[in-house]
């Protein structure tokens, strides 16, 4: 998942984090994770240690970017080289302006985080002026190619991805819910209605959903985009062109219209509006709820809450809306960039480099329990029975709406703010895709996009 933009900050502080998307945001890591032994397997380009350094190196992050097995890589690498992370984490509604303030004042941190895209690492954080190249690093070979094209512009590579970019949010269904009411995994929106309904008049909330968080909502949108691009061939190259707008697309407008009749039809329970991701685990583990749309470690987290329950008590399905059966894919997340004005610029890029190393990476996979994998070759996966089920049943897959489409990823939160309006009824669909609409029209007026120019 992807997450989005931003507010006035308030607080800085330093914590191990606790989950809440993504992106943005994903259930946070394991907290009791064994730490890596601190000896570490040493590779032909490490053969050379270089002597311990006195160093800290501050790095800023929005709450849900760093997970628990980072921070314990961290330690290690402090114990080998003698250089300290400094981790300030933001609450994820304030990051983006705090980093933004920072980067404008030149007074950016060593690393700090953001979100991949071309558009967003262009317009939201100018990394030609303010983040180092990394295109000569090693583990750029490694990591996956998509991956890569997210963070890079006019040729060079700016930050590093370390995610599970194939942990797409899905909705995750309680088995025994559907089992008991007869209802089949739906195919089509009809289908997620009726089954939705039938839940609902049984006393049980259909879905979890948590608007709280600003930008949880969206994914309902923006997530089928490979669904939109099919029944309008082409339709993600030429928003890029500028030869088509949001609001001429009637997919994206049949998308918008379903969601806000899951809403009204009280699909999403009384107290959505105040509800949070972070408490979506304790939800489903209540039975009270029957979906929610969540990462695929999630039935991990409620068997922790609920013994009762089990991982495979749980299945999946992309969204539904505008009949999409689309796996969609967020080859993008959150990264990690070097401050071009750092005084540490070449610790900066041994700490990535030292995260990156595929002892380090494997490490994450093994002692993550929301990760399945990561955007690099060579690791082992472990994919649950039911994830390998999700990927059979769904073979088309395509890249998701923010990861493709210009000027979108960095209107998140305003998008979805508009969202909310809609629920209100202060906005109809067509007035949210106008207002898509606006703001990337300024979005490339600012970068000077020559398909705007015309």
């Amino acid at each position: 998942m992807k997450k989005p933009l931003w507010m006035l900050a308030v607080s800085i502080f330093t914590v191990a984090l606790v989950g809440g998307c993504s992106s943005g945001s994903t259930p946070s890591a394991t907290s009791n994770a064994s730490s890596p032994a601190v000896k570490s397997n040493t590779s032909a380009a490490d053969s050379k240690t270089p002597a311990k350094k006195d160093v800290t190196l501050t790095y800023i992050a929005s709450q849900g970017w760093i997970k628990d097995t980072e921070m314990q890589l961290a330690k290690k690498f402090e114990s080998e080289t003698g250089i300290r992370i400094d981790y300030q984490i933001i609450p994820a509604d304030q990051y983006f302006n705090v980093l933004k303030t920072k980067l404008n004042a030149k007074e950016g941190p060593d690393l700090f985080g953001g979100q991949s895209g071309k558009s967003e690492i262009s317009l939201n954080y100018n990394v030609e002026k303010n983040a180092v190249d990394l295109s000569d690093q090693e583990w750029t070979q490694r990591e996956d190619k998509l991956s890569l094209e997210q963070l890079s512009l006019n040729g060079k590579v700016y930050a590093l991805t370390i995610w599970d970019t194939g942990n797409s949010f899905v909705v995750v269904y309680n088995k025994k819910i559907y089992e008991k009411f007869g209802i089949s995994v739906p195919k089509t929106y009809e289908e997620f209605k009726q089954a939705s309904l039938k839940i609902k008049q049984a006393g049980i909330t259909p879905i979890y959903e948590p608007i709280a968080d600003g930008w949880h909502h969206v994914l309902w949108f923006a997530e089928p985009g490979p669904r939109y691009d099919e029944v309008t061939p082409n339709l993600y190259n030429d928003l890029n062109a500028n030869k088509k707008k949001f609001v001429d697309d009637a997919s994206m407008k049949t998308s918008l219209t379903q969601l806000k009749e899951m809403y009204d039809l009280g699909f999403f329970g009384e107290n959505t509006f105040s509800d949070t991701g972070s408490d979506t685990a304790n939800k489903l583990a209540s039975g009270k709820f029957a979906m929610s749309l969540s990462t695929q470690s999630t039935p991990g987290d409620v068997t922790k809450i609920n013994p009762e329950l089990k991982v495979e008590d749980f299945g999946f399905f992309p969204i539904p809306l505008a009949d999409n059966q689309f796996y969609y894919i967020n080859p993008g997340g959150p990264s990690k960039f070097v401050y071009s004005g750092s005084k540490h610029m070449e610790e900066a890029k041994q700490y990535l480099a030292f995260l990156a190393k595929p002892e380090n990476l494997q490490y994450m996979v093994d002692n993550d329990k929301t990760v399945s994998n990561l955007n690099f070759t060579g690791l082992k996966d472990k994919y649950t029975d039911e994830q390998k089920k999700l990927f059979a049943a769904y073979p088309k897959r395509g890249t998701d709406l923010q990861d493709y489409v210009n000027y979108v990823n960095p209107q998140w939160m305003d998008m979805g703010k508009d969202m909310v309006a809609m629920f209100s009824k202060a906005m109809e669909p067509i007035d949210v895709l106008k207002s898509i609409d606006k703001r990337r029209a300024d979005m490339a007026g600012v970068a000077k996009d020559p398909a705007w120019a015309k």
